[in-house]
């Protein structure tokens, strides 16, 4: 089968691995590349097409190698492997790369609650001291300083800002967002459904039928296109013996060539979407956790209150009819009889918000502020264009430094008025448990 390989993805590997070979004097080279971008979109399958192109030796570390019970193993493991790698060169000849695949879900810290463990810190701090001595990498209790051969890393992941920033700094990591664009997605779908004899205009026509997808999304497609003939072979053989007519078999079962034409694709890719929908609706966990939240009542207390939260923002979706549906309620004696008046004069006001743009920030929106900071709660916001907005793929904006009203009103219009052509959220989040009771789109481009 031939793949598809992007000129772009191909130029920027080739010129790395080629540079971590060349004595260039007085030059100082990256050892790390570390290639990050959206899930899905085929950055460690292009890696492998560039090094089998090229001819290059891989060597492989998983994200999941990345941690052990045992201090210090995966750090020995790096240092290992990447002597292996040198090693490769100067046997065979040939050059040779370190690839260490999603490297943030293994050594990354994406909020609070990551673990950060003893493992977490050696790995990042061993990628930092062969990237300064490539040449000088040795294994615990040997100290050979004999010089060995350079290996260039390669790095995946989603998002290389959970990294330690020290390890991701230009001198010693070149960063490269892989994000193909329209003709890279018709090159790679082509290549995928080659087999299938799909004709150039079918193809565009699926990619431009499902832009914001994945490249994955595409091969899942085209594997959902045999459940049918699956799905008679089980009924003809009978469930309970498909074990006997799949396992150690001599007469395999065989499928004729399915229907890949495109209204079929269409239809399957359609329900594909539909179903990530449903995910993205659900949300079943963030409404268990938040009856955890949620205190016992006791009718015999005179100050008990009750808390109700409902979060759901419906417009996640493209088929959302109400684009927006987001309720915060939270009722008790203080903030059921909040009036304008009481707004101005309670002391996390502040100063008078005069400065602040009436047409940035609704009233909604203000009301959903002093109530979270009268609650104890703590306000931030997420940000994303048009694109992600359809994957629910938000980003974290400006931190607020103050928790008060006029603060948070002050840093959000800056907001609003920096990502003006960008959805915004704003979030509430319980600063004990770390857990969200607000999600509410309050910009859309």
């Amino acid at each position: 089968m031939a793949y598809y390989l992007s000129p772009r993805f191909l130029e920027k590997l080739a010129v790395h691995i080629t540079k971590n070979y060349l004595n260039l004097p007085e030059v100082r080279i990256p050892l790390i590349l570390g290639v990050h971008g959206r899930k899905g979109e085929g950055k460690t399958f292009q890696c492998e097409l560039v090094y089998e192109r090229m001819g290059i030796e891989v060597v492989s570390i998983s994200g999941g190698e990345l941690e052990s019970p045992d201090a210090g193993d995966p750090a020995r493991l790096i240092r290992l492997r990447y002597r292996e790698a040198a090693e490769l060169v100067r046997v065979r000849g040939k050059m040779a790369v370190l690839m260490i695949n999603d490297i943030d879900a293994g050594a990354g810290r994406f909020d609070a609650l990551t673990q950060y463990t003893v493992n977490t810190q050696l790995v990042n701090n061993t990628l930092m001291n062969i990237a300064d001595n490539p040449t000088n990498v040795q294994l615990p209790g040997s100290y050979d300083d004999t010089a060995i051969q350079r290996v260039p890393i390669i790095l995946t992941g989603n998002d290389l800002s959970t990294l330690y920033a020290p390890l991701i700094r230009d001198g010693r990591m070149e960063k490269f967002f892989w994000e193909p664009d329209r003709d890279d997605r018709i090159g790679i779908v082509g290549g995928i459904f080659a087999p299938d004899d799909l004709s150039a205009p079918d193809v565009t026509m699926l990619v431009d039928t499902f832009p914001h997808q994945a490249i994955d999304f595409f091969g899942a497609v085209r594997a959902q296109i045999y459940n049918e003939q699956i799905r008679d072979f089980i009924y003809q053989v009978g469930l309970e013996n498909v074990s006997r007519n799949v396992v150690n078999t001599l007469t395999p079962p065989t499928f004729a060539k399915p229907d890949f034409s495109l209204s079929h694709l269409l239809e399957v890719g359609h329900r594909l979407v539909r179903e990530q929908r449903r995910v993205e609706e659900m949300r079943l966990a963030n409404e268990y956790n938040r009856v955890l939240q949620q205190p016992q009542s006791n009718s015999t207390a005179t100050d008990g209150f009750y808390r109700a939260y409902s979060v759901r923002d419906e417009g996640a979706h493209p088929g959302s009819s109400t684009g927006e549906n987001s309720q915060f309620k939270i009722q008790n004696s203080e903030s059921a009889q909040s009036t304008p008046q009481a707004e101005h004069s309670s002391p996390l006001t502040g100063t008078s918000q005069a400065t602040i743009p009436t047409s940035l920030i609704t009233e909604e929106t203000r009301q959903h502020i002093h109530t979270l900071l009268a609650q104890g709660y703590r306000v931030g916001v997420e940000h994303v264009d048009a694109r992600r907005f359809q994957t629910n793929a938000w980003k974290s904006g400006p931190t607020f430094s103050e928790q008060t009203v006029t603060s948070v009103l002050d840093t959000l219009a800056q907001c609003l008025t920096q990502y003006t052509g960008e959805y915004v959220r704003l979030i509430g989040f319980d600063p004990k448990t770390r857990l969200r009771v607000l999600e509410q789109v309050i910009q859309r481009p």
